[in-house]
Formats: structure tokens, sequence, C-alpha cells
């Protein structure tokens, strides 16, 4: 009886259903340098990413399980660093373009799984002052314990009419709230919100502020923007700097709180899937914002590998609404309090 073509998989269509495995790409058989130009890295961090992810990627599925872990974690990284599903990609390794799709999807899931190990603020006490120490050896400013801050990445518009996900430009986007250490690892990143809200609106609804709000630790705190409304935990720069402590607290500020700026163009030009020069991700809110997390996770592992975060030249563009910043000072006394008793006690 006639089969119905519908129902083959592009993959048994290549290579046969009697391919349990498909050796269809060999990491040995190139060179670093084709591989850093291809797949964004080199050897040896896509060998050690097979090892880490392998497990989740092998679990039996009636579609991908004749894909090998290798293969499906190349056509993932193709993915991320180009930001297409082009033939010549799916070519080289061998799959379908249909089939790259698949593939990315399950190293996305592998990655997302693994977000709480490689995102996470530290908690003894002698990693928490080593991150204070290396934020104050930047610009002397004392009691940091990260810079936040949001960026939009552009997605395709939702299939339902949500207007929650377009921004102050009329474009579909994702609000992504990240805090970052002073080498531009990443402490937290919620990569989930809608385009329209604004940066404070996001940071008041974060897991991010429940964290700082209920924590036990209490000598230390975040550097914000003036997006940002002030905070016990959030110190922000003052809108009119008046005295030179004011103006020296303002200029610490904001030579720390550029690490995060710098983080976000070495994201956009290491995962050029983010940067919106190849378009917007096709992908529903929700699978997009795993798309982004699994950026960030693996931009967070190629540090630890000592890959140096900063690179990479940055290149392309990611759309960002224009903010306007308003008065954004707080009513709360005592995080005023704070802040002055910070420019008495470091900037007079």
């Amino acid at each position: 009886m006639a089969v119905p073509i519908a129902v083959l998989d592009c993959d048994l269509l290549l290579y046969g259903r009697g391919h349990r495995t498909l050796d269809r790409f060999r990491l040995d058989d190139v060179t670093d340098e084709y591989l850093v130009s291809a797949y964004g890295f080199p050897r040896r961090f896509i060998h050690s990413l097979v090892d880490l992810l392998g497990a989740s990627l092998s679990r039996p599925t009636q579609r991908s399980r004749a894909i090998s872990p290798e293969t499906q974690v190349l056509a993932a990284l193709g993915f991320y660093t180009s930001g297409s599903f082009q033939t010549r990609m799916g070519d080289a390794i061998g799959i379908s373009q249909a089939s790259m799709s698949r593939c990315v999807a399950n190293v996305t899931e592998a990655l997302v799984e693994r977000a709480p190990r490689f995102i996470r603020f530290p908690e003894d006490e002698a990693a928490v002052q080593s991150l204070k120490d290396d934020f104050y050896g930047l610009a002397g400013m004392p009691g940091v314990l990260g810079v936040v801050d949001c960026t939009h990445v552009a997605i395709k518009a939702p299939n339902a009419e949500d207007l929650s996900y377009v921004n102050r430009k009329g474009l579909h986007s994702l609000n992504c709230l990240m805090a970052c250490d002073s080498r531009g690892a990443l402490l937290s990143a919620e990569t989930h919100w809608p385009g329209s809200l604004p940066d404070c609106a996001v940071l008041q609804q974060a897991a991010l502020a429940g964290h700082f709000e209920s924590r036990l630790q209490k000598d230390g705190w975040l550097l914000g923007d003036s997006s940002f409304f002030l905070r016990t935990w959030l110190m922000t720069p003052l809108h009119i700097p008046e005295t030179p402590a004011e103006y020296r607290y303002n200029m610490a500020h904001s030579a720390t709180h550029n690490i995060i700026e710098r983080t976000f163009r070495t994201l956009r030009s290491r995962f050029r899937c983010l940067d919106g020069s190849k378009g917007t991700l096709q992908y529903s809110p929700e699978k997009s914002s795993h798309i982004i997390l699994a950026c960030c996770v693996l931009h967070n592992i190629s540090l630890e590998h000592g890959l140096d975060v900063w690179a990479s030249p940055a290149t392309g563009h990611m759309e960002q609404p224009d903010e306007e910043y308003e008065q954004m000072e707080s009513m709360d006394s005592e995080a005023c309090r704070i802040r002055q008793e910070l420019l008495l006690t470091h900037f007079s």
C-alpha cells in the first residue's frame, strides 16, 4: 500500500529508516577556525556542550531519535549565532531545515532546564564579598551586588491580537530584565516580559525584585539607571547633581552600570538571532523567551570556559524603544537615606 509522502520524516527520506544514529558531520574533520566562523564557538567548547546536554538530547522521541546530540548542538549553535535556518547550514551538517528547527527546540529546552545552575547570584559570604570587591575595583562604587537593566528583543506578532507585546516604537518585542557581575556574567535573566511594559514596571513585578525585597542580607545593592525607582536595594543616579560628591557618585555609578550595556552588546554580537539583523524571532512569545534564555545560559557557560566576553565587536542592532525617563525618584525615605549616607561616606 502506498504511504502518503506527507507522513514521512524529512530525514527518513534522505537517509532511510535503518539509521538509528546519523553521523552527518564530524567535529574532528574541520578546523577550529571553521567552527568559530560557522557556529560561533571552538571545538573544545562544542565538545563540552555535547557532554553537558547529551543526556537530554538522547531522550527517545519519535522524531529526533536518529539525530545525534552533536548534530543537534551544531544545528542550534548555527541558528543562535547566525539568526537563520539557512539551507546551506543544514546541508553542511546533513539535515533538513525542518530537522534543524526541531534540533533548535531540543537544545533550547535542554539549556533552559539548566538555567538555574548557570544564572544565579552567589550565596556564600566569600563569593558575595568577592562580587563587591570586583565592582569596587571598577570605579570605586561600594556594596554593589550587580548591575541591572532591560533590553528589548524583537519577535513576530503573536497569533492573537495581543497589544501587550507592542512597544513604544510600535514593534512587537519582549522586554528582558537582566543583571550581571563585573565580568558580564549574568546573575539573573527574565526574558518573558511583554514589550509594552516599561522597565520600572518589569522590575516591580520581577522575581529579581522579590528576591531582594525578601532577602536577609541588607549590606549591598544593585545599580539601575534612571528608568527605575530608587530602592533600599537599588541605587539609581541623581537626576540633577549639584555638589562635587553628587557628581562623583553619578560618574562612578555610570562607569559601573555600563557593564550591563556592554553585556547586552556582546549578547547581540555573539547571538545574531537576538540582534534583529535577520528579522524578528519567528516564534510565539513563550518560545522566543526560551531562545533568549538559552543564549543567556550559553553566554555564561562560555565565560566559565574562558571565552572572552568582550572579544567580539558589536554588530547588527536590536530594536530598542526610546525610553522617556521621567522623574523616578522614590518616596521611600529609607532608600533616600541610604543613598545620602553613601554620598557622604564614599564620595564627599
